[in-house]
């Protein structure tokens, strides 16, 4: 991934040099638990531990002439090392190698994901809980619906991000597992006692019945919560550029002194955060597409998959904690206008209270159908007219017969509309985690 996109620490575990030191680290635990079965002379591991030091440049100088990456490795580790090196690699295949070190960069990758996800739920609590009982208007289709409440906004992005945050950590459980088991699984040149005490050493579990690698279905899993992880920051996102639009107005992204919005207008503040998550997240929503394509290999394996993986797994686990950091940024100091909010919200003169009226008039014995047309007979005529909703109510002999004045204005109570905002939030910020469906 590129460097605009990237952040150093996501950018150090995916360098050449955290590739190459975490084959070191599978090499080693396997030759470890080699040790440990009488299979590898004592200390062997410790020894070339003591000798080696990862320099990449080395390495792919001598994969431009191997063409391949693993032998290039060992090659370089026996020129450091010696002789010793030759109890490296004893019984296993490359793949024992990449798979389980892929497991290990996706699980440090997982962890930078989650801790910027974390972050981010603390920004929308805060935020939740700041604008709970602000009145807004709600929107479907794209048009004034009811009242919701601005914290009611924040509290249900929350609750989408934190069934992210479950659905990384079950995804992240699931790849988390190595094989040292050979070329074709059957541990044909090294016991199942070598893999099992190798992988609890790196923190893994065992693949119950690897192929040549790990299944891939475990993979794509991750990408696609992955990918869902991205969409959810890519709904907050679509939902400030509205905001932003003019003609609405109500909330802005942070504008910085000196920040230029437009090479031709002076007069532009334009939301580039938001609709860069927006355009990361389509990517990040492919790599799960291939992801998938990955999980059916030819036979024990074939190596279709490989160049894939070279690239969704630094992409889009950079490019997901990239959005997840610059959305906690944002959202941090998103600003906020209440007057627009409140000027928008009493646009329509209190159409939104129309299902309120409507309702008062079943409960007073109108078939519901007749209440409806009643109501919105009035409510057209109130947008087109530009007349007061409650006025052109009021004046209706037919409605104003079965409601009365303090009737009539009871329907139109804001406070009715947002009374249950705190059973909302209890529902989500105070309820455990494991009893939300």
């Amino acid at each position: 991934m590129i460097d605009r996109y990237s952040r150093p620490e996501m950018r150090e575990l995916w360098s050449d040099r955290a590739r190459y030191e975490a084959w070191l680290r599978v090499e080693l635990a396997a030759c470890e638990a080699m040790e440990a079965q009488g299979l590898v002379p004592a200390g062997t591991a410790a020894t070339i531990r003591g000798k080696v030091s990862i320099d990449p440049r080395r390495i792919l100088e001598i994969e431009a002439r191997t063409r391949h990456d693993v032998i290039a490795f060992l090659t370089d580790l026996e020129q450091q090392a010696g002789d010793d090196v030759r109890w490296l690699h004893l019984g296993l295949t490359s793949s024992d190698v990449l798979d389980t070190s892929f497991a290990l960069q996706l699980g440090q990758a997982g962890e930078l994901i989650l801790g910027a996800t974390d972050t981010l739920l603390e920004v929308l609590e805060r935020r939740a809980r700041q604008h709970r009982d602000l009145p807004m208007i709600g929107r479907t289709h794209g048009i004034h619906a009811e009242p919701t409440s601005l914290g009611l906004v924040f509290a249900g992005f929350f609750a989408e991000l934190r069934r992210d945050r479950d659905r990384l950590r079950r995804a992240l459980r699931a790849v988390a597992v190595g094989k040292i088991s050979g070329a074709v699984r059957v541990y044909g040149n090294l016991p199942p006692e070598v893999e099992a005490r190798a992988l609890a050493a790196l923190g893994l579990r065992p693949e119950p019945c690897a192929t040549q690698v790990v299944a891939r279905d475990r993979h794509a899993e991750l990408f696609g919560a992955l990918a869902l992880t991205a969409a959810g920051c890519e709904r907050i996102a679509l939902q400030v550029r509205h905001w932003q639009r003019t003609e609405v107005g109500e909330a802005r992204e942070p504008f910085g002194g000196g920040q230029k919005g437009s090479s031709a207008m002076p007069h532009k503040r334009n939301p580039i955060l938001s609709e860069n998550i927006c355009g990361l997240a389509r990517l990040v929503r492919g790599y799960a597409d291939t992801a998938l394509e990955n999980v059916p290999l030819w036979h024990e394996r074939d190596i279709s998959h490989s160049s894939v993986e070279r690239v969704i797994g630094p992409d889009a686990t950079t490019l997901v904690h990239f959005m997840l950091v610059r959305l906690a940024g944002l959202l941090d100091g998103l600003v906020v206008d209440e007057a627009r909010v409140a000027e928008n919200l009493g646009r329509t003169g209190g159409l939104f209270f129309s299902e309120s009226v409507m309702l008062a008039l079943v409960r007073k014995g109108l078939h519901r159908q007749r209440a409806y047309e009643l109501v919105q007979r009035q409510a057209l005529a109130a947008l087109d007219r530009g007349e007061d909703f409650s006025e052109l109510l009021a004046a209706d002999p037919e409605l104003g017969g079965l409601l009365g004045h303090e009737e009539l204005a009871a329907c139109f109570d804001m406070s009715h509309h947002l009374r249950h905002v705190e059973t909302i939030f209890t529902r989500v910020f105070d309820q455990p985690e494991h009893e939300e469906g």
